[in-house]
């Protein structure tokens, strides 16, 4: 990359010259990439294998902020680890099945050392738009200089042929509005800024959500000595982990592999019900479609079992009905009840926050999600692609990597040829006027 007045294009010099002026303008050869998450280090890695230059902004001070700075201390992958690789570069053979999320950082971290990727960390994008004019992206950004909260701040613009958005799914905190919180007056935290239930033993704490998230974290609240109660607003599918010591999930794969998928959601369904009884004598009432067949239409990811439901059975975690409202040291349920309670674990989810920065395009939905569904949502028009946004986790967030790899590297290298016929063809002509 270079500073603009430096290589670049003539048709790109004329862009907006007093803007040029008051703002630092870069122009890349090559993509430009959005998201040093798991899926930007992925798209990384496979340009960098193909010997096409980027850059990648980050607006946080390190790779995979979401695993590093917002995700509670006793997670683990949910699946082995087999189906959680990133491209070209295996988890080490000493790490467990499921490894924790520690684990996880440092492998993410090892990957980004052995393709020597450097994030620009501290950099947030605040608009992308593409210049139909002349065929380009515009992306601007505000980067911290000096690190830290107290470090100043400059406008960058990227000028680029590629933009690849890698921001993926879980950008920002879900926060719902309820009535009386703000009188409630006891701590309130989402699940992004909960770590551990070391502070909360022996207190009555209220756990909002049942996904996957609000049933860890329910139970290890419960582990510290609290008292947890989970709201369940809606029907969710509990599976159990593994089903006769294999991974449910590695069963479904091979299962999908030779039957339709109703057919593996009922056989995944029996399973549960012979393996973890039935739940909806608890609260926990399962949907109506299948737990492959939510995933795939509404992106709803079934609940696997760690232990929590044994918790649920005992007694030691209460399921509780929507939420009425709030009140002072209280919570009013939709069934009448009252509870009392210390403390509010919002384990209410994420959402993409693509909308608020990516501009005049009709490739994402307005919640952030490509509209075009798994396997097509990776490459839409004008050079835009986007990576992590599958609803399939960390596989589907490789295998969109390695096609918009290629396919950048492809294009990449058509135009670099083709620039180098042009430079030649110019010097031939230079050299006749002799």
């Amino acid at each position: 990359m270079h500073d603009i007045c430096l290589n670049m294009p003539p048709m790109v010099q004329s862009i907006d010259p007093e803007d040029l002026f008051t703002r630092r303008c870069i122009w890349v050869n090559g993509p430009v990439i959005v998201g040093a998450g798991p899926s930007g280090l992925a798209v990384a890695a496979g340009l960098k294998e193909q010997g096409v230059p980027f850059i990648i902004l980050e607006r946080a001070n390190c790779i995979a902020s979401l695993w590093q700075n917002r995700t509670y201390d006793r997670l683990k992958l949910h699946l082995p680890k087999q189906f959680c690789q990133l491209p070209n570069f295996p988890f080490p053979e000493d790490f467990p099945e499921y490894p924790t999320k520690f684990q996880f950082i440092s492998y993410l971290e090892s990957y980004a050392n052995h393709f020597n990727i450097v994030p620009h960390f501290n950099e947030t994008v605040q608009s992308a738009k593409y210049d139909e004019t002349f065929g380009l992206w515009r992306v601007k950004t505000l980067r911290k200089r000096g690190g830290g909260g107290g470090g100043r701040e400059c406008e960058v613009e990227y000028i680029c042929r590629w933009l690849v958005v890698a921001t993926g799914e879980n950008s920002e905190k879900v926060v719902p509005q309820f009535e009386g919180l703000q009188e409630f007056g006891g701590h309130v935290v989402h699940a992004c800024d909960y770590k551990s239930g070391e502070g909360y033993s022996g207190k009555k704490v209220l756990v909002v959500g049942c996904g996957n998230s609000g049933m860890e974290v329910s139970l290890d609240l419960c582990n510290h000595n609290a008292c947890p109660s989970m709201v369940v607003r809606s029907s969710v599918h509990v599976l159990p982990r593994e089903v006769f010591g294999k991974s449910t999930f590695e069963l479904a794969v091979m299962l999908m592999k030779r039957l339709p998928l109703w057919m593996v959601d009922k056989i995944l369904l029996i399973l549960a019900r012979l393996i973890l009884g039935n739940v909806e004598k608890y609260g926990l009432k399962r949907p109506t479609l299948g737990p492959l067949e939510l995933k795939h239409t509404a992106g709803k990811t079934p609940v696997l079992d760690i232990g929590t439901l044994e918790k649920i059975r005992s007694g030691l975690i209460k399921v509780v009905p929507g939420i009425k409202r709030f009140l002072p040291g209280k919570v009013e349920l939709v069934d009448g009840k009252v509870l009392q309670i210390d403390s509010v674990v919002l384990a209410t989810g994420y959402h993409s926050n693509v909308p608020s920065w990516l501009k005049d395009n009709d490739f994402f939905s307005n919640d952030g999600i490509p509209k075009n569904v798994f396997p097509n949502g990776w490459k839409g028009n004008a050079g835009l692609y986007a990576v992590g946004f599958t609803r399939r986790g960390l596989s589907g967030a490789s295998l969109d990597a390695i096609n918009v790899s290629h396919d950048i590297a492809k294009s990449w290298k058509e135009e670099t040829k083709q620039k180098k016929k042009t430079m030649a063809a110019r010097h031939r002509r230079c050299i006749s006027h002799f």
